[in-house]
């Protein structure tokens, strides 16, 4: 293909569209790259022996196809901890009021632990832990979600692999250029999930700037769920996008059902940009939990990860019982256009289409 969605992220992975899904959904992974497109599957959840397994199936079913795997390096959490000694450190009185909250709000206690004692945000070792497994089967691409991939670039490269940084600040971005990752994915306010407070438009053509001298391929990041935000994109000076809300509707989705019903019913102003819910400021759709941490006399939340402990059995609480009136999940402002639910081929066979219309209006202006 050529044309203007032929780009240099195109060139860079082999690809036909500049589209990255990012998703926790091996299916939806699979479906995107089997369309031309590029997924990236977010593990932070997951044990070694577990991501090695979803390496191996999105492998069995992509005929050699490059894809990419998400996890998160964060730097401010401890180094080592058991999972009994961070829930002693969460105070007495943030136990009380989540207490509270889940007696006003008759929320149920989860039929199982929460996964998130596995999440590679609770210390370094658990993070370090599941990057062994990346290095171990030389991943094509890893992107860090949180905290900057600076420290493994040179083992990354050594193996063949490709090291993808996301940035809310153009400060990061340069200390990630000046390192060397290879494509550098610039996200504003407008995103789902842990994001920063500059909005996608400031931010995007900020780091291309700054990425330009190196070549380094940049990705706009942030409220991207249509064709038109394709395109815009590319006018900023990216090479393509990085899209998360647009896959949680979509078919093949993993996603309780009554929570894809809440995001499809969902608009722009049912995001919330808070820190209640993993102690980083993280965009999530707005639930009684937000509420409550907002109203006057709400202590203030936790510092990573523990936050994310004292929301876990909540957020797990209202899944298990399908209390769709409880529920969160990350998503960002674009969710608006999320309108349906659609097989992933579809989702991306739109998004180019709807991109593609963009440039010939311009090209016949």
């Amino acid at each position: 293909m050529s044309g203007p969605l032929h780009t240099q992220l195109c060139e860079k992975l082999g690809i036909e569209y500049p589209v990255v899904a990012f998703t926790h959904c091996k299916d939806v992974a699979v479906a995107v790259i089997n369309a031309g497109g590029f997924a990236v599957l977010g593990e932070a959840m997951h044990t070694p022996d577990e991501i090695a397994a979803d390496i191996k199936w999105i492998r069995d079913r992509i005929d050699g196809k490059p894809f990419g795997i998400d996890l998160v390096l964060p730097a401010s959490v401890p180094e080592e901890k058991t999972v009994e000694e961070l829930l002693a450190m969460i105070p007495q009185s943030h136990r009380d009021f989540e207490q509270y909250i889940k007696q006003k709000y008759n929320v149920p206690d989860p039929k199982v632990a929460p996964n998130l004692h596995q999440w590679g945000g609770l210390d370094q070792k658990r993070a370090l832990a599941q990057l062994e497994v990346i290095f171990d089967e030389r991943v094509p691409v890893f992107a860090s979600g949180l905290g900057s991939p600076a420290f493994i670039l040179k083992r990354a490269h050594e193996l063949g692999m490709q090291v993808w940084g996301l940035v809310g600040k153009p400060r990061q971005a340069k200390k990630q250029i000046e390192a060397g990752t290879d494509v550098i994915i610039a996200q504003g306010y407008d995103a789902a999930g842990h994001t920063g407070n500059i909005g996608t438009f400031s931010i995007v053509p900020q780091v291309v700037d700054a990425a330009r001298a190196a070549g380094i391929p940049v990705l706009a990041a942030g409220g991207v769920t249509t064709g038109r935000h394709l395109a815009a994109a590319l006018a900023l000076g990216a090479a393509g996008v990085w899209t998360g809300s647009l896959w949680l509707a979509s078919r093949e989705s993993d996603v309780n059902l009554p929570l894809k019903e809440r995001l499809i019913e969902a608009e722009t102003d049912d995001t919330m940009y808070s820190n209640c819910i993993s102690g980083y400021t993280m965009r999530t759709t707005r639930c009684p939990w937000h509420d409550e941490w907002l109203a006057p006399g709400a202590p203030e939340p936790l510092k990573p990860p523990l936050q994310m402990m004292l929301s876990s059995n909540y957020i797990q609480g209202s899944l298990d019982y399908q209390r769709k009136d409880l529920m969160t999940e990350a998503a960002g402002q674009g969710i608006h256009y999320v309108k349906e639910m659609k097989p992933a081929r579809q989702i991306l066979s739109d998004i180019v289409e709807e991109a593609l219309d963009v440039f010939d209006r311009f090209a016949s202006a």
